[in-house]
């Protein structure tokens, strides 16, 4: 494809050339071509086709081609594309372009944008589409089919048809089936679903998202305080924002504010990066510290540092699960008291199992190895193996709770536990790791059984 356009100049040749590819595959060459190359394609396409291949990038490479465009034909493209993926792009456009933008957008398309940009990014309203088939409450089958008829032109998204009441406001919905095979002379109420779920455009996103996977809806209606219909999120909508809650949490767990990108400074990076690992050098300093304070252990007993890694690895491995626990029922802020002391003692069990079930096989295992491996008697291998165990058994429990108290810590304080949580439960859970691992061995190895 990239040859057909770079020898191909006549414009009609060019274009009926470019009919026989997809969308994505043109889209997929812009950044192997010149800004000359592309100049062309600019001007040889219409806005349709135009606007279908975009669709195709992300809003930041959106950002950069339609910066190479002429005014008129920018402002084509985003009367053509959804409102709320011309929000997305125009957010990605300097202030004073996207101002002059707007000013020359249809009304109509003004004012869709203009109702998406009035909701903060946290808010569920910023990702609303208003491309949706609204009808009246009160009216036959046979009426509502003509109303999604005269708007079906001007919008897709007709699978589901939303009802309002006399006054304006959300009332139901139908299925696009249930409209079709309903008699045309049945009364429209017989087939609204009145319970049909829906959400507030000014709920935030991360409070909302896990209410949203449960809904098993090919579109989902967003209505203001008054409870008239603004727009609706759509499946591909859903996923999206799903994807990326889910990218921000990795972060948060990371010690991140949010996720970075490849356009990030260095200067961006290092300020959310560097408080974090700061903090993190001084609490490593004092995991260092108590570890010195047991290298009396270390020069008796050579072996027992071979399986500090499986003590501090495992350890983390339970805190981290029951972080990430904690901070998924945290989502829902209606949690009670009770609720959360249940959580404590639901993974302080789960702990103490897994850490009871690692430990014996730890034991029985790893005195096997210490003994056909390393060379020690049996009662020394298993005695050492014994102490691994019963180690393990105690980190991981004590890692489950920590893992649940210290985000439930946070949230009380005010503090976003997914942001403080990760990187200091890793922190405190080796500390408790090398003092569980390293006390048991100095009292039951060198100083009871003199190993």
């Amino acid at each position: 494809m990239i040859e057909i356009i770079k020898t191909i100049t006549a414009p009609k040749v060019l274009r009926n050339k470019l009919d026989d590819f997809h969308a994505y595959d043109i889209a997929d060459t812009f950044e192997k071509l010149t800004n000359f190359e592309r100049e062309k394609l600019y001007r040889m396409l219409d806005t349709e086709r135009l606007t279908e291949i975009l669709e195709y990038l992300d809003e930041e490479d959106q950002a950069r081609y339609l910066n190479e465009m002429n005014i008129k034909k920018v402002i084509s493209i985003i009367n053509e594309m959804e409102p709320d993926k011309a929000a997305d792009l125009l957010r990605e456009i300097d202030k004073e372009k996207r101002d002059i933008i707007l000013e020359l957008l249809e009304p109509e398309v003004r004012k869709n944008i203009s109702t998406i940009f009035s909701y903060d990014d946290e808010e569920i309203g910023s990702k609303m589409t208003t491309n949706y088939i609204e009808v009246p409450r009160g009216i036959s089958v046979k009426q509502a089919m003509r109303h999604l008829l005269d708007q079906a032109p001007e919008n897709d998204n007709i699978s589901t048809i939303y009802v309002q009441d006399e006054n304006g406001m959300y009332y139901g919905a139908i299925t696009l089936k249930d409209l079709i095979i309903a008699r045309p002379d049945t009364d429209l109420e017989d087939i609204i679903t009145t319970s049909y779920p829906y959400l507030y455009a000014t709920e935030p996103i991360d409070r909302v998202v896990e209410e949203l996977k449960d809904y098993n809806e090919d579109s989902i209606p967003i209505l203001n305080n008054d409870n008239m219909l603004l727009g609706i999120i759509t499946a591909q909508d859903l996923l999206e924002v799903l994807d990326e809650e889910m990218g921000e949490d990795y972060a948060r767990l990371a010690g991140l504010s949010s996720e970075e990108d490849l356009e990030e400074t260095l200067f961006d990076s290092l300020k959310k990066r560097l408080p974090w690992l700061i903090v993190l050098l001084f609490l490593g300093l004092v995991v260092s510290s108590v570890v010195s304070m047991f290298e009396g252990v270390v020069a008796q007993l050579t072996i027992v540092m071979a399986f500090q890694a499986l003590i501090l690895g495992m350890a983390g491995n339970a805190g981290t699960q029951s972080l990430g626990v904690t901070i998924r029922v945290l989502m829902d802020d209606s949690l009670t008291s009770k609720q959360k002391t249940y959580l404590i003692f639901k993974e302080a069990k789960v702990g103490f199992t897994n850490g009871l079930i690692t430990g014996l096989v730890s034991f029985i295992f790893l005195g096997l190895y210490i003994h056909l491996a390393k060379g020690y008697g049996w009662f020394d291998a298993y005695a050492i193996s014994g102490c691994i165990g019963v180690a393990l058994w105690l980190a991981m429990l004590i890692s489950s709770i920590t893992g649940t108290t210290i985000p439930l810590l946070f949230k009380k304080v005010g503090v976003d536990p997914a942001v403080a949580s990760g990187p200091l439960i890793t922190t405190v859970n080796d500390l408790v790791g090398v003092v569980t691992y390293y006390g048991l061995a100095w009292i039951f190895l060198i100083n009871m059984l003199h190993i």
